[in-house]
């Protein structure tokens, strides 16, 4: 090759390199090439809080990849590039960032954004494009009922949220039978009701109060009279962390009697306790917890195989990065990179059709638990992950702290009941 044609070679690498499109750099002699993943963020808005966890727990599974020297798809090892934008919590901003992703910076797979109704944003056009999105911090089974093929959802549905809260309150007190539904009006909450509406009858439960609340929502003056004409034994509902903390607040201050309360996505958060004797007795369900005892010993009990850091591990290499407990959000960012890139080793390939295939196969425990998808009825919808259920509670020094109430089989203390005025 002539020296010119060699110039003209090297230029129009360059300038690949810097168009994003070959990125690659030397380590150890090895020539380690770029995975560019893609996502947005939510920097204001309804879900800045939640999505901020999430993305930190992203941001470590890239961290630990590239401090390990990256991973080998096939011949080729890779490291992390994390490439986003601010959403500001809105589902058009959604949409037409995901088509920037996908079709200007050119990045090979997607993680959606936090919450059911900017996933399912998110999904209509990874969809379009063909492109493979690792679903998390959205739970709605109406994502998965479209028909989508290259969406893959890491929660729990929320079909089975507050199943457990129904089993929990049966199991507790036979006698209870009136249970009140307090929702707010978004696509992931206004389904969790509804499923549980539903379970909650087919279980021979009344519902005596069945009411929506608007998305956002702290003021609950006219609802908590209508809950204390009802009588119910039972409150299920929430929706996300702000109005679920505004609810709780509401149900302390004045005191609502009510003997079981279960919302959802609030009591999971740390901030929860910042509304102090208000807390007390409040379960809700969670997608993951620190007290989870996940590791490898588990794994081989169930015959499934186990793939990275234990429960513990996980917890303490985030407690070193951003010096608090990760909470469920984050524990999902962090599984959605650790499924995404199993199913890149197991395909040895960047090929979306050949990923897609180790992804419908995948039957694993990690950390976060079980991770399995369905192929047949609703193509990706979550089915091997289950919900644990935590209550606020008081340790020996009167401090609170969150248990693992339910299950009983993985309880790491018994459910209060009834509900009390601390």
């Amino acid at each position: 090759m002539s020296y010119s044609k060699k110039i003209g070679l090297c230029l129009i690498i360059s300038l690949l390199v810097l168009a994003g499109c070959v990125q690659t750099v030397q380590t150890n002699g090895d020539q380690v090439q770029t995975l560019v993943i893609g996502y947005t963020r939510s920097e204001s808005g309804t879900y800045a809080s939640t999505s901020q966890k999430q993305v930190q727990g992203l941001q470590l599974w890239a961290d630990n990849v590239n401090a390990q020297g990256g991973f080998r798809v096939g011949d080729q090892i890779y490291q992390i590039e994390l490439r986003s934008y601010d959403d500001q919590s809105d589902k058009a901003k959604v949409q037409e960032l995901y088509g920037k992703l996908i079709q200007e910076d050119r990045v090979d797979f997607l993680v959606s954004p936090y919450s059911s109704g900017l996933a399912d944003a998110a999904a209509a056009v990874s969809e379009q494009h063909g492109k493979l999105m690792i679903v998390t911090g959205a739970a709605a089974d109406s994502i998965f009922d479209k028909g989508y093929q290259y969406s893959f959802q890491v929660y729990t549905p929320a079909s089975r949220y507050l199943a457990g809260a129904v089993d929990m309150l049966k199991a507790t007190d036979p006698q209870a039978k009136r249970v009140a539904i307090l929702y707010e009006q978004t696509q992931f909450a206004s389904e969790v009701a509804a499923f549980a509406q539903e379970y909650a009858q087919q279980q021979g439960l009344e519902i005596v109060l069945f009411e929506g609340y608007t998305e956002g929502n702290t003021d609950f003056a006219d609802l908590i009279p209508r809950l204390q004409e009802a009588q119910a034994d039972a409150l299920l509902g929430g929706g996300h962390q702000t109005d679920g903390i505004a609810l709780a607040q509401a149900l302390y201050d004045p005191w609502t009697e009510i003997h079981l309360v279960a919302l959802l996505v609030a009591p999971a958060a740390t901030e929860f306790a910042s509304i102090g004797k208000a807390a007390y007795y409040i379960t809700g369900p969670s997608q993951w917890e620190p007290q989870a005892q996940y590791n490898p010993e588990g794994a081989a009990a169930l015959g499934l195989p186990f793939h990275g850091p234990s429960s513990a591990e996980f917890v303490r290499n985030y407690q070193n990065a951003y010096g608090s407990d990760p909470s469920y959000h984050a524990a999902g960012g962090y599984a959605a990179g650790l499924i995404l890139q199993q199913a890149l080793e197991e395909a040895a390939s960047l090929e979306q059709l050949q990923v897609k295939n180790a992804l419908e196969k995948m039957d694993m425990l990690t950390f976060y638990g079980r991770i399995k998808f369905d192929s047949r009825n609703q193509h990706g919808l979550q089915i091997g992950h289950e919900m644990s259920y935590l209550q606020w509670q008081g340790d020996t020094e009167g401090q609170l702290v969150k248990q693992i109430i339910w299950p009983e089989a993985g309880r790491s203390a018994p459910l209060l009941y009834p509900r009390q005025q601390p």
